[in-house]
């Protein structure tokens, strides 16, 4: 009865009808006859898909003898876990590969389908949730305006049921990622429909808190990154990475599916989101956290709320969302009691943040009787008196609960380890960039670009209601204007009225001016900083230009007298570099990281992605004592010094060059070594002929060679060379090996005065290029490290003679690096400063400025 091995066509209506008349028989399912139902079932959908591409008469049959009621009839009359699953891959194939509208209209057209989607399956099994949720998906990919309205129940023209998006949004938070996103995938097939009475429906009061339990399930994983980022922090390593990474895709993944959701143009739904973000998720956890003092209620970390809200800013496009952000900076801790007091039941995060906020407040410059000096509260200030606004920020210190959020951005910028640094930058930086954000909220917070400022004067100014027109670009012009209160205090009020939140920090009457110095205030104090990153300060560089990209006039004299004082500083650390391990290649690296300085300055956005904020710093890749740790510290110091020369020309309205000014190189003098020894190459090769002194050496333990010996220098360029004599010249060899000159850190042996200690660095930086290193900064590649030769002479004149050659040849190459670099160094000094350089005989009889010993 059930054999399958008969002559008929496999793809034809004769095998339809005989597997369709073979299931009509089967009165009970059960072990003996299981394996027919399932391959029948399979089979029918096989052979149905078959005819809706090629033969409409395989359909009209499937249409005829009602097969589909068959399919539930055979889930009706089994208890067999592999049955239920074929029926419902037998629904989902058809579902998908169905090609015409008139088979998809015939399968949702009767109530077959929502039986099976409301059907009370064992869910026990995850295979059979997976089959179903595949189900579900398959049939909201084929919704239309026609064909949604099928699948709902109306009343009164009104919907009243809808069981494909009731029972898909009850595993919305289960614990299966998969599942999660289909259920999303699926929601979103239903918003994008369009259709005015399903919109109602899901968005009505009884479907919204599906918004509600959404926002809480995304603040618990908020919570849960809080965690993983404060373990790693403790624990760094590859694994902790990839669980912050995952965690953050997830986040990301939620905050695009809400910005889809909106895009759909479901009414009433931006509001229904915006309002569950700031009343579960941004008033009561990710802007307490960010206050400097611990404050009431529940916190997290004030580093993941910082990529939080950028992340919210950047991904969901909902201007009131924004705004609402936005005005709520200048509300205070202590504004937010109430509103976290109203929630008991609210989310512990996993760990104590004081550590966190406890570096500023111990900071030992800090000063708490200034608490309450970033508080300005005046009616129209003259120019004098925000100067002394802008004298006095820079002294000021600590943001207690009775402070704006806003300045607590700013404390971490001026006062803040790295990482907090670079998380308030990204939040100004997003703030800035969100286009939903009204330009009188970026004048009232202080970031509003200058180019923006000076439209807007000039668009005033043509309308009449703007000042003179010999003021219209002087930065001395208030740009206070009621446009930019009205804005701020619009939302402000509706904070309070909609949320409950009072704004009590707000000070009436200051000018947005007074807050845009306080900006740059805090951007100055950050680049006089030494203990922050290169990669923080070029960000920091980014928000200044945007700020202010063509002109000078706002940076006051304590501005320009910050930024001369650190340049300065910047000068004498880079000179340390020049007698010191790799001065042979600072010139290239100064080269290359002016063009990396001025893209990422001039760029439409910051270098740093906010989520690098979360990750663990790298580790260093070599010890204090290595070339390659003498190597970074070059690399740091010359990113620094390129971003601090390249605000001195932008302080004075200067544009910046594509390259820095650098002198080219000179002919080389007669009797320099090189010349004499006949070398006319940059980079010496094996095989070279030169002149040289006699040396032995071993390279293996107990294999001594003998070689003859030089040091040399040529241009920017210095090399300890060995080379094997020629039998026809005496005192000449060819180039065996060749060894960087620079951090050779040459040393007479104490109890061997013929022995001559030499390190020998690598040629070259690894980590020069960014793609060789993973996120912790070790290596993909093999790392190079410190070499060692002992060069034994024949007497220990020859031993003193090489040893002075060296420190000679190394002198003039550092000579010659600074040479070049003067028209840099030279800056801001005066042509005839003495101190400006150094003289060679000098710089000779100074053993403290070469590096006799390791770094």
């Amino acid at each position: 009865m059930w054999s399958f091995w008969r002559s008929r066509d496999r793809f034809s209506l004769e095998e339809l009808r005989y597997l369709t008349d073979q299931l009509k028989k089967v009165q009970i399912v059960n072990e003996v006859n299981k394996n027919f139902v399932i391959e029948a079932l399979r089979s029918i959908a096989e052979l149905v898909t078959y005819g809706d591409q090629h033969d409409p008469t395989f359909f009209e049959f499937f249409m005829e003898k009602q097969v589909m009621g068959e399919f539930v009839r055979m889930l009706k009359i089994s208890r067999i876990l592999s049955v239920a699953l074929q029926v419902l891959q037998t629904m989902s194939i058809m579902i998908q590969n169905f090609k015409s509208e008139h088979a998809i209209y015939y399968i949702f057209s009767n109530e077959h389908i929502n039986y099976l989607i409301t059907y009370s399956f064992d869910f026990r099994s995850e295979e059979l949730l997976s089959y179903y949720i595949s189900f579900l998906r398959a049939i909201s990919g084929k919704l239309n305006k026609n064909t949604i309205s099928l699948l709902v129940k109306t009343q009164n023209d009104e919907v009243i049921s809808f069981p494909l998006y009731i029972e898909a949004i009850r595993y919305a938070f289960h614990e299966e990622n998969m599942v999660r996103i289909a259920v999303r995938a699926l929601t979103l097939n239903v918003y994008h429909v369009g259709d005015e009475g399903v919109n109602r429906y899901v968005t009505s009061t009884s479907l919204a808190e599906y918004f509600s339990d959404l926002i809480k399930y995304f603040r618990k994983l908020c919570i849960a990154l809080d965690g993983l980022v404060f373990e790693a922090a403790k624990n760094p390593g590859p694994e902790s990475t990839s669980s912050i990474l995952s965690a953050v895709d997830e986040i990301e993944d939620y905050l695009y599916y809400f910005s889809d959701a909106i895009s759909a143009g479901v009414p009433n739904l931006a509001t229904l989101i915006t309002n569950n973000v700031l009343q579960l998720l941004v008033f009561p956890l990710l802007l307490p956290s960010l206050a400097v003092e611990p404050t009431y209620g529940t916190q997290i970390g004030a580093t993941t709320s910082l990529y939080l809200l950028c992340c919210i800013l950047r991904i969901v496009k909902i201007k009131d969302l924004a705004n609402s952000i936005a005005a709520a900076l200048f509300c205070c801790p202590s504004d937010f009691v109430q509103i976290i007091e109203a929630k008991p039941n609210g989310i512990t995060s996993n760990h104590n943040l004081l550590s966190e906020n406890e570096q500023l407040e111990n900071d030992g410059t800090g000063d708490k009787e200034n608490n309450g000096s970033l508080r300005i509260s005046v009616e129209n200030l003259s120019s004098s008196h925000i100067h002394a606004v802008e004298d006095s920020y820079l002294q000021q210190r600590g943001v207690g609960p009775r402070f704006a959020f806003r300045e607590a951005l700013l404390s971490y910028i001026v006062h803040g380890d790295d990482i907090q640094v670079l998380g308030s930058l990204s939040v100004l930086a997003t703030l800035l960039q969100t286009k939903e954000l009204d330009e009188s909220m970026l004048d009232a917070l202080g970031i509003l670009p200058q180019r923006k400022q000076h439209k807007k004067l000039l668009l005033q100014a043509l309308v009449g209601e703007g000042p003179d027109e010999e003021q219209l670009f002087s930065s001395k012009c208030s740009s206070m204007k009621d446009g930019v209160i009205s804005v701020l205090d619009s939302y402000l009020q509706n904070l309070k009225d909609q949320y409950g939140l009072s704004c009590s920090c707000r000070e009436v009457g200051v000018s947005p001016r007074v807050y845009r110095f306080q900006v740059l205030d805090a951007l100055v104090s950050l680049f006089c900083r030494s203990n922050i990153s290169a990669e923080s300060l070029w960000d920091g560089g980014w928000l200044l230009r945007q700020l202010l990209p063509y002109s000078e006039a706002e940076f006051n004299s304590h501005h320009l007298k910050s930024l001369k004082v650190s340049y300065k500083n910047c000068i004498d650390s880079l000179l340390q570099e020049v007698r010191g391990v790799w001065p042979d290649l600072l010139i290239a690296i100064l080269t290359d990281e002016w063009k990396k300085c001025k893209k990422a300055i001039e760029s439409s956005s910051p270098q740093k992605d906010p989520k690098s904020i979360l990750l663990p710093p790298p580790k260093c890749t070599s010890d204090g004592e290595s070339s390659l740790f003498a190597g970074e510290r070059l690399c740091t110091k010359v990113k620094v010094f390129v971003l601090h020369h390249q605000l001195q020309i932008f302080s004075e309205g200067g544009a910046l060059p594509d390259q820095p000014p650098v002198v080219s190189s000179i002919d080389l003098p007669s009797n320099s070594r090189a010349a004499i020894a006949g070398l006319d190459v940059l980079h010496p090769k094996p095989g070279t002929e030169i002149n040289l002194v006699p040396c032995r050496i071993a390279f293996e333990r107990g294999k001594e060679r003998h070689f003859f010996f030089l040091a040399v220098s040529k241009e920017t360029s210095g090399w300890l060379l060995l080379a094997e004599e020629l039998p026809l010249k005496q005192q000449h060899g060819v180039i065996r090996v060749a060894a960087p000159l620079a951090g050779s850190s040459p040393r007479i042996d104490d109890k061997h005065a013929k022995w001559l200690h030499l390190r020998i660095r690598p040629s070259t930086l690894p980590f020069g290029d960014p793609t060789k290193f993973d996120s912790f900064g070790k290596g993909r590649a093999k790392s190079l490290v410190d070499g060692r030769w002992t060069l034994a002479f024949r007497d220990e004149e020859s031993c003193k003679s090489s040893y002075s050659m060296i420190l000679e040849e190394m002198n003039l190459l550092s000579n010659e690096v600074e040479r070049r670099l003067k028209p840099l160094l030279e800056f801001d000094r005066s042509a005839d400063d003495p101190d400006s350089s150094h003289p060679p005989s000098e710089a000779l009889s100074s053993t403290s400025a070469l590096p006799t010993d390791s770094l």
